[in-house]
């Protein structure tokens, strides 16, 4: 599609004879879908200018009219066209150059410059670049290669002159390849002063970044003479300083870093960009009605339609001696006359000289006509338009005007003398087109080099740089800004003016005055419109916890139950007895930090309890659940700024049981009673008899002493004035607990007892006085079977679930690497078997499970030796009888089988298929249904059939792990997986 795009708008070469068929290739582009013509714009990078999707902004001229119109076949349509595509075509030829270029350096950019000495290995950036060059550099010739742009279009070399080949990297010279990153180089011993001086150097150099390039494009190095970067890549620049000999020791690296420009740097010329993107004026006007005053002359066509005892319709067109030739009228002259005066004589004379018959005259195709626009003009020339061209249809003919070309005075010559002046400001800022006068041919359009220009920022609508015109003042330059913004200081303005004597001074100005407002401006002035001051000057602000955050106006004798009249202002769980008031006093605007009870002031209003506030009080109300650490830490700050050793920190500090502990302002006349108040009040389980209050004193300028007093929270609790001692800065007030008090504490019972469910256990009770609250055990209860678990096992349990398995990881890597050493063979087959296992760790999940004798149990009494301590959190499950045994491990198939009281061990592993291949036969074991292991008796007379075989039973054999390379924890992994899905197939087979 980029490539259909690229056909359609191919830039030409100058000189070149043939022409592509624009119409066919318009056609083509209207016929595609609007989704398709957006895909070429934007590939083009041309967007959706103008509100079209076309070429351009073409789509814009409507649905269901082709490009031409129905058929465009005369010469003045076809050269209406051709002067439309070359214009697209330079717009095209801009778009591809910035596309393809590689972003350089221009004066004013800003440069990151990163220097260590040659051994350190800075961060390597450039790889992508440099493997692009080497494809690059590896392509066939004439053929590019993708770069990764998604928005990349492929380009042929013809279409681009030399220099854009240079940039495109298309050519077969040093210019179009990107520079390699210095090779990496050895450094030589240096003397330690040598080094010193080195590492100074580089110490300036990174203290001072970023760097940015002066006007003449020279970049600035401590101790280094400028040097130019203006128009180098990254890399050639990179290299340019490389080059310097006070670098030959150094690795440098030069990064552009695209940043916006702002302030007066970022303004721009006003009006330049009407010019952008502005095909649509070059459009032939096929519709367009004719005004009466239209000039004919050579080449108009009238459309003449009689009617009556004649029907007839005829066009005629304008000769070039300006006479139009009527048939049955004869000549007629009718150049250089209004079309209004010759529609009406033509009427006139068929009416008169035609018995009975009568005239209808309409205009039809208007004529082209050769003009001129010169001086500033983008692409300056001779350029044919419509005749009802007027003065900025020439201009956009021309491509706009050059930033060095004058927008308030475009003459209009004709013969030689100037006929109108046109102020483009004028059409920009109020929409006045009276002097877009229509041309004539043969007229001049001349752009004048700008005249004098002042830029305007800070607080206006429309920043920018504009032009001057007939001593214009700073309310006229104010009025072409658009005017101020509501943040505007309309009383304050600088201005940057250079006077008599080449100096730059800054002017105050008031533009809300009549001396400032009419001060006339000059050439290179710079207006700054002051921005009014954020602060609240007059008012009261309210925030936090609140339904509605608001500005409250101050006046004097304002109250909290002003601002606050209602407790419904407050969202549910809201603090009502500690809003937190920020404070400024005058007149060094020193902070203090005052502490509210609503309910108090909402009780009693217009009591010392309802606070008076004044100008710029900031009221803050917090909930009782979150911390309010976010908002106590700012003013923490605050007040940390303004302390010195005769005023500390104004801090005091809360624990224990209240309900937000924390770190508080210290209030002036702050008591127990408040800073409770402050941290949310006392928690339920708070030891309201009781609490300490640490405090630091420092004695003569010497060692800080800690002083603990004792505080009576019941007298305070009573109103009792005495206890409630005031505070100082630093006090930390402890809250204690009362004595036991705990969550209480649960423990579950499923499975096999009589009432399964969850109990409250006090603390210290035991597994069988709970059991024997529950009812005891069903007659189908397996005893032997039942499984315990405990939190706290299962926590422990994953944390070395997690260790082992971390282990498991780096023991398959040494196994690979060792494999790789030596060149074993068995090395894969270990590897796989290793990662199956870690895969099998990593998905296993702790069960917690105690073992426990819950038999002995129950056959002693309540708190015996035998009998478990529960703790909360404790599950016991009794599973029904059992009569199967379990067989799992390196088995044929490992599977279930009833009990049968003669059968051994190997007899069940027999059952089951046997070993495998991969079966340790001498380490197989029995895990019981309580959980423990029996791994049956040693010696030369004792095998596997001496292992008491019981019902519920499982039977491991475990993996032969020393066929595989020596790994200390595999073994112990094969035997916790087994135990593991052993103790989890009793949890899930007792749930039901």
């Amino acid at each position: 599609m980029a490539v259909l795009a690229i056909a359609l708008l191919a830039v030409p070469r100058y000189g070149q004879a043939q022409q592509a068929d624009l119409s066919q290739q318009l056609q083509l582009f209207n016929s595609m879908t609007p989704e398709q013509q957006q895909a070429i714009l934007q590939r083009l990078g041309g967007g959706t200018a103008l509100g079209g999707t076309g070429i351009g902004g073409l789509g814009g001229l409507g649905t269901g009219s082709s490009l031409l119109g129905g058929g465009i076949t005369n010469r003045s349509q076809s050269a209406l066209l051709q002067q439309m595509q070359l214009q697209q075509q330079r717009r095209l030829a801009a778009t591809l150059q910035g596309q393809t270029e590689l972003p350089v350096f221009k004066p004013g950019d800003t440069v990151l410059v990163e220097v260590s000495l040659l051994h350190e290995k800075p961060a390597n950036n450039n790889n992508q670049n440099n493997q692009n060059v080497q494809e690059n550099q590896n392509a066939p010739p004439g053929q590019n290669v993708p770069t990764g742009n998604p928005n990349a279009i492929s380009i042929s070399p013809t279409l681009l002159s030399n220099s854009q080949l240079s940039l495109l990297g298309l050519d077969n010279g040093m210019n179009g390849q990107r520079v390699q990153e210095q090779p990496q180089r050895t450094i030589e011993e240096l003397q330690a002063e040598e080094k010193q001086k080195l590492e100074d150097m580089i110490e300036q150099i990174r203290a001072r970044n970023p760097y940015q390039l002066d006007s003449n494009g020279q970049l600035q190095l401590p101790g280094i003479p400028g040097m130019e970067l203006a128009g180098l890549t990254e890399d050639l620049a990179t290299r340019r300083v490389a080059a310097e000999p006070a670098f030959e020791k150094l690795l440098i690296k030069l990064t552009r870093l695209p940043l916006d420009k702002s302030g007066k740097d970022a303004l721009k010329p006003f009006g330049y960009e009407l010019f952008d993107n502005s095909l649509l004026s070059l459009m032939p006007m096929l519709d367009t009605p004719v005004p009466g005053d239209y000039l004919m002359g050579p080449g108009d066509v009238l459309q003449v339609q009689l009617f009556g005892s004649q029907n007839q319709t005829m066009t005629l067109v304008v000769g070039r001696d300006g006479h139009l030739s009527f048939p049955q009228l004869g000549p007629i002259e009718v150049g250089g006359q209004r079309y209004s005066a010759v529609k009406s004589d033509i009427e006139s004379r068929v009416a008169r000289q035609m018995i009975g018959v009568r005239a209808n005259v309409t205009m039809g195709e208007t004529r082209t006509i050769n003009i001129f626009v010169l001086g500033s003009a983008k692409y300056p020339g001779s350029y044919t338009v419509s005749g009802l061209a007027t003065v900025t249809t020439a201009l956009f003919a021309a491509g706009g005007v050059q930033p060095i070309g004058s927008l308030r005075t475009v003459q209009v010559k004709r013969q030689g003398e100037t006929v109108r002046t046109f102020d483009l400001y004028d059409l920009l800022m109020r929409g006045d087109s009276a002097n877009d006068i229509k041309l004539l041919p043969g007229d001049v359009v001349f752009i004048p080099p700008v005249g004098p220009t002042v830029a305007l920022d800070g607080e206006v609508q429309r920043p920018a740089i504009y032009e001057l015109k007939d001593r214009d003042t700073v309310a006229n330059l104010i009025q072409m800004g658009g005017g101020l913004t509501p943040n505007a200081d309309d009383g304050s303005a600088a201005l940057l003016r250079v006077n008599a004597q080449q100096q730059r001074i800054v002017m105050d100005v008031n533009p809300s005055t009549p001396l400032g407002a009419s001060l006339p401006l000059r050439n290179g002035d710079a207006l700054h419109v002051a921005r009014l001051r954020p602060q609240l000057d007059s008012g009261v602000i309210l925030q936090g916890y609140v339904y509605r955050s608001k500005y409250v106006a101050w006046h004097d004798g304002l109250r909290i139950s002003d601002v606050i009249p209602s407790i419904d202002e407050l969202k549910r769980d809201a603090d009502q007895h500690y809003l937190l008031i920020r404070r400024e006093l005058p007149p060094n605007r020193t902070i203090a930090v005052l502490s509210a009870n609503l309910a108090a002031a909402l009780q009693a209003p217009g009591t010392p309890a309802d606070l008076q506030l004044l100008p710029r009080d900031t009221i803050t109300v917090f909930d009782l659940q979150t911390s309010r650490e976010h908002v106590i830490q700012s003013l923490m700050s605050e007040l940390r700024l303004q302390s010195n050793l005769g005023q500390p920190t104004e801090i005091v500090h809360v624990d224990g049981r209240v309900k937000v502990p924390g770190d508080y302002p210290l209030e002036t006349g702050m008591r127990v009673s408040d800073l409770i108040r402050a941290g949310g009040s006392l928690d339920p389980a708070a030891y309201g008899i009781h609490a300490e209050l640490s405090r630091f004193t420092v004695e003569n300028g010497g060692q800080r002493d800690t002083q603990v007093i004792s505080i009576d929270l019941a007298a305070i609790r009573r109103g009792d004035p005495g206890a409630d001692i005031p505070l100082q800065a630093f006090d930390r007030l402890s809250i204690k607990q009362v004595s036991g008090w705990t969550e209480q504490d649960q423990v579950t019972l499923k499975g096999e007892v009589r009432f399964p469910g969850t109990y409250t256990i006090q603390p210290g009770e035991t597994l069988h006085s709970v059991v024997d609250r529950a009812g005891g055990l069903t007659e189908f209860a397996f005893v032997e079977g039942s499984v315990f678990t405990r939190r706290e096992l299962k926590v422990r349990e994953q944390e070395q679930l997690d260790r082992l398995a971390g282990r498991l990881r780096t023991e398959i890597a040494e196994v690979a690497l060792m494999g790789v050493r030596a060149q074993q063979g068995s090395a894969p087959s270990a590897i796989s078997v290793g990662e199956t296992l870690l895969h099998q760790l990593t998905d296993a999940k702790a069960v917690g499970r105690l073992v426990i004798d819950l038999k002995a149990v129950l056959r002693t009494m309540p708190g015996s030796s035998d009998d478990v301590i529960l703790r909360n959190g404790d599950e016991l499950i009794v599973p029904k009888k059992r009569q199967e045994v379990m067989v799992l491990g390196e088995v044929q198939d490992p599977t279930s089988h009833l009990y049968k009281r003669r059968m051994t061990r190997d007899d069940y592993i027999d059952q089951s298929g046997g070993p495998t291949r991969q079966a340790d036969r001498r380490h197989i074991y029995v895990v019981r249904a309580d959980g423990s292991v029996d791994s049956g008796a040693r010696g030369w007379f004792h095998g596997g059939d001496s292992v008491d075989m019981r019902p519920g039973d499982a039977i491991v054999v475990p993996l032969n792990t020393e066929r595989l390379p020596a790994l200390t924890v595999w073994s112990a992994v094969t035997q916790i997986l087994y135990n593991l899905a052993i103790a989890a197939a009793e949890v899930h087979a007792t749930i039901p």
